[in-house]
């Protein structure tokens, strides 16, 4: 369930009507609403309920704005960082240091550090080698760094080969095979408290059956090693849980999600990390665009130009993803086209031959289900500016990032005086 709805014919951010935004903030914008964030937050935390000891991290690379991570520190999550740039939006929201989780396979030298200062609640170490780094930093500082080993279980996740991370030609974590070998090695540290296991094999999973896999897999382990005298006390689940882009889409839902995590985890004797980030956010944004014109094709269909872009939302040109498109006030009336934008690649397409809203030139429109990795994937492609974001509460709504044109771009550029 999300908030943008028909209210008088006119789609609605909760209690705005989107034209009004488009007036006030232009196009293309994307637009979040805070009520589906808090519900989001709400239902996931729910479906944990029969789960006694958790932390529930907010994947901040999928949406990484600051006024979406403060609603979601208000609502109790923490954060699942990957970068020290993330790292600092999550404190500067107010996210407790003990609720961030930093992942990400490649952390420099210099974000380990500043993760060490901000006392940050743990390390998911991606290599041997990131594990001894870490524990040479921490002991020359006289501490220990909370850490979990992040394994790879080698589970197909049936996701988008571009967003699986859990098999075994994935980048992440260590393979299964050698990972008690890697434990009982940097246990062994001076500097560094290995305390559990992490893992995660997949972002916008439709299937409970590849988690469960690999679910069973880090219980296995986890036995393993405490048989072989490790204290095990944290591990990480990671995210992934998937949801609708398409209309009429069916996915497992939260309480689906959670009642088999308690199932598969009543034995562990842990305290669980989880990090969603797509099921929180993604139905929680629209991108609001407008039309530019129609143009009329060959034999095929007619081609919307519309102002957003590949630049602006990357997800269909990068992977083939879908996104429903509607118009902001309907006729009733429909037609069939090419929904493009304005870059110069054959790329920045939309989608093709899709039944859709009859449109024409200066018209609204959105593509839904984009509060998730849709203003964070943006670039200034073609010389083309980043995209504001909005955030709605009821009936009101402000600009939480400003539009960043081409020529505030260009002013951080320099020609050298051997050129000029």
């Amino acid at each position: 369930m999300d908030h943008f709805s028909l209210n008088s014919g006119v789609l609605h951010a909760e209690d705005v009507p989107l034209p009004q935004i488009a007036e006030e903030v232009g196009t293309p914008v994307y637009v979040y609403s805070r009520a589906t964030l808090e519900r989001h937050a709400r239902v996931f935390t729910e479906g944990l309920a029969e789960v006694p000891d958790k932390l529930i991290a907010f994947a901040v690379k999928s949406n990484p704005n600051l006024a979406v991570l403060k609603v979601l520190q208000k609502a109790g999550f923490g954060a699942d960082v990957v970068s020290g740039g993330e790292l600092r939006r999550a404190l500067a929201a107010g996210m407790a240091p003990a609720k961030i989780v930093f992942s990400g396979v490649g952390k420099t030298r210099a974000e380990l550090m500043l993760g060490l200062d901000e006392g940050i609640g743990q390390f998911n170490i991606e290599s041997r080698e990131e594990g001894r780094e870490l524990a040479e930093l921490a002991a020359a500082r006289g501490e220990l760094a909370p850490a979990c080993l992040r394994i790879n279980p080698d589970v197909d996740a049936k996701t988008h080969e571009k967003i699986s991370t859990g098999k075994a030609e994935n980048k992440f974590g260590i393979p299964l095979v050698h990972a008690r070998e890697v434990f009982a090695e940097l246990v062994q540290l001076d500097g560094l408290h290995l305390r559990g296991i992490a893992v995660h094999i997949g972002s916008q999973l439709g299937d409970l059956e590849p988690l469960e896999t690999a679910f069973g897999k880090v219980g296995k382990l986890v036995a393993d090693l405490r048989e072989a005298g490790h204290l095990i006390t944290h591990v990480d689940l990671g995210g992934g849980l998937g949801v609708p882009y398409k209309a009429g889409e069916e996915f497992p839902s939260p309480a689906d999600y959670g009642a088999m995590v308690a199932r598969v985890t009543r034995d562990w004797r842990v305290h669980l990390t989880f990090e969603p980030g797509r099921v929180i956010a993604g139905n929680a944004g629209i991108l609001l665009t407008r039309v530019i014109r129609v143009k009329r094709g060959g034999n095929g269909p007619p081609f919307v130009i519309v102002d957003a872009a590949m630049n602006d939302l990357a997800r269909p040109a990068l992977y083939g993803a879908w996104h429903d498109f509607d118009a902001v006030e309907p006729s009733g009336e429909h037609m069939t086209a090419n929904i493009v934008g304005p870059i110069c690649e054959t790329g920045d397409t939309f989608a093709r031959d899709r039944k859709c809203d009859a449109l024409q030139s200066g018209d609204l429109a959105v593509f839904r289900t984009a509060g998730a990795y849709g203003a964070t994937m943006a670039s200034s492609y073609n010389s083309r500016g980043f995209v504001a974001e909005v955030l709605v509460d009821g009936d009101q709504f402000a600009v939480v990032a400003d539009r960043i044109d081409a020529g505030a771009i260009m002013d951080a550029e320099r020609v050298p005086e051997w050129l000029a």
